[in-house]
């Protein structure tokens, strides 16, 4: 039987790229990756002819099921990398492995870089227990719920987002968190001008005020503190932030009453002197 190999790649410093790595490369009879032009030129780099590419990314992976467990039913070994980082961290990757293994093959991986890995470790927050949330949804109510998950999670919360929606992103923690919750932020990590700012959210959203938000960020959010028994004044503000983000009564109350910790019955109340 074949072999499915998840190669993690640089995420900026091509120094970071393992002898392993690129044996696995070298050796497969497909590589599986974002975008050919990209992982082309990481091959060339590397010194690495002759290994076919194909196309795998959100809009393709499933469609390139079939020829990847035909190659791997034929004992062909198939790689599978990413732009950057991780195969199957907020990027392509976990929908060809569950094939693979729904047929018997052979998974594996070549440990390496991992954007969110890395700014957990040097944020200097605690690390033993961690939430990786990706990428927030852009729009709607899953944001909102998403935001509210992040917000009351009681464990280190990493996040991505992209440099255009990096202060929306902040904006919307620091309603929900307050102005003292701490926050990493992470940008061009390995690269020559790496960045990583400490702070609180509040101190936050004036660092990036004055600036330009460029690269794609890692945020990496302290845990929320432990929880006290809500108020109605809790209850209220909860109901009105789900509300004016478009929710109906009755999903707000079934979301403030998830995230408080409050009985349904006690929320409705509130919610009928809005």
């Amino acid at each position: 039987m074949g072999t499915l190999v998840l190669v993690a790649t640089p995420i900026g410093n091509l120094g970071d790229m393992s002898p392993r790595a690129i044996a696995a490369l070298q050796g497969a009879a497909l590589i599986c990756c974002e975008d050919t032009r990209r992982t082309g030129g990481l091959l060339s780099h590397l010194g690495i002819r002759g290994v076919r590419m194909a196309i795998t990314n959100e809009h393709t992976e499933m469609a390139r099921v079939e020829e990847v467990l035909g190659l791997l039913a034929g004992g062909a070994t198939v790689a599978v990398v990413t732009d950057a980082g991780t195969p199957g961290i907020s990027d392509p990757g976990e929908r060809l492995v569950a094939a693979a293994i729904a047929e018997g093959h052979v998974v594996s991986a070549v440990p390496g870089p991992s954007a969110d890995v890395m700014a957990l470790v040097i944020s200097g927050l605690p690390s033993a227990r961690y939430v990786m949330e990706g990428f927030l949804p852009r729009v709607g109510p899953d944001r909102t719920t998403r935001l509210h998950d992040a917000a009351t999670e009681p464990r280190t919360v990493v996040l991505y987002e992209a440099p255009h929606r990096l202060v929306r992103t902040l904006t919307d923690l620091h309603g929900l968190c307050g102005d003292d919750r701490r926050v990493v932020l992470a940008r061009e990590l390995t690269k020559v001008h790496e960045e990583v700012w400490r702070g609180t959210l509040a101190e936050a959203l004036r660092h990036v005020a004055d600036r330009e938000p460029l690269g794609e960020y890692v945020i990496v959010l302290a845990g929320a503190p432990p929880r006290t028994a809500a108020t109605d004044d809790d209850i209220r503000l909860g109901l009105t932030r789900e509300l004016a983000a478009g929710a109906s009564k009755k999903t707000a109350v079934a979301t403030v009453s998830d995230h408080l910790g409050v009985a349904k019955n006690r929320v409705y109340d509130v919610a009928l002197t809005l």
